[in-house]
């Protein structure tokens, strides 16, 4: 599939309502009661992905709290803007992470350490995940295991064993492929679009390859193989921006990015989508 689906959430420490948010940060922070000024309007912080929506919903509760401050809305990745909730509670600290991906039982954990408790979920929309290229370049098939062949940093070589990826076109991952170098934008570690494109791409890519999928069996060493990209510039991690990468596909002939379906839409004029073992994208 092309459109890989993902769970947008938006965590809250202080109630489920973003317009009754604005006196969330309000406040001192843990452990040192007072010693901070308050901070008037809701901080809202993480995702690249859904900072648009975000940025959308805080304009609207703007325009609708004429007088009061404004919301800050702000693109850390989802993988920062948990950083930043789970450091502690007061107005040095954002009180929404807005995440393309679940949270991690570590983060909540450190959130609880840092005395960030009450920790509401609320799974406000679904978005998908394409890989894409310059509107006027060449089209690709790609199958799920091409994904894994040609982003993975260790395959199986001819003897079976592991090495370093030695693909550096996409014809010699797949003959049907273009017979061009493997260059792919995408999102950097922090980002919940990266995990979600590793659970729902590279790792479904690599139980198609038998030498990966027999080690299914050994879930650490099957998540390291499929969890881990390139790091030899083929994958180039393009920091907490989308419209970044569509617009280095433009620049870059040849070049193929991974980011979110919303993404795709507001940039059809310039982009395209591949199809992934056939099938194209689409809202449904």
């Amino acid at each position: 599939m092309t459109v890989l689906p993902t769970r947008l959430f938006k965590v809250s420490a202080c109630v489920a309502a973003f317009a009754a948010l604005a006196a969330c940060g309000e406040g001192s922070s843990s452990g040192a009661p007072g010693n901070q000024k308050a901070r008037a309007g809701v901080w809202a912080a993480g995702s690249s992905t859904v900072f648009p929506f975000v940025t959308r919903v805080a304009e609207n509760f703007g325009r609708n709290n004429a007088g009061g401050a404004q919301p800050r809305v702000e693109a850390l990745g989802t993988g920062g803007g948990i950083q930043a909730f789970c450091s502690g509670i007061g107005p040095s600290t954002p009180d929404i992470a807005n995440a393309s991906r679940q949270m991690k039982q570590s983060e909540f954990d450190r959130c609880v350490e840092n005395g960030v408790t009450d920790i509401i979920e609320l799974k406000i929309g679904y978005d998908g995940i394409v890989v894409a290229t310059a509107r006027n370049g060449a089209s690709f098939d790609l199958r799920l295991q091409d994904l894994y062949m040609g982003l993975a940093k260790e395959v199986p070589g001819a003897d079976g064993k592991f090495v370093a990826n030695p693909n550096t076109a996409w014809n010699q991952v797949n003959p049907n492929l273009p017979s061009q170098r493997i260059q792919v934008y995408g999102p950097p570690p922090t980002s919940g679009t990266r995990d979600a494109f590793l659970e729902l791409g590279m790792a479904p890519g690599g139980e198609k390859v038998p030498a990966v999928a027999a080690l299914k069996g050994d879930k650490a060493r099957f998540e390291a193989l499929t969890h881990t990209l390139r790091e030899d510039t083929l994958w180039i991690d393009s920091g907490e921006n989308d419209n970044a990468i569509v617009q280095t596909l433009t620049r870059t002939p040849g070049s193929l990015g991974v980011f979110g379906f919303s993404f795709l839409e507001q940039n059809m004029d310039t982009v395209k989508a591949e199809t992934i073992d056939g099938v194209a994208p689409s809202i449904e």
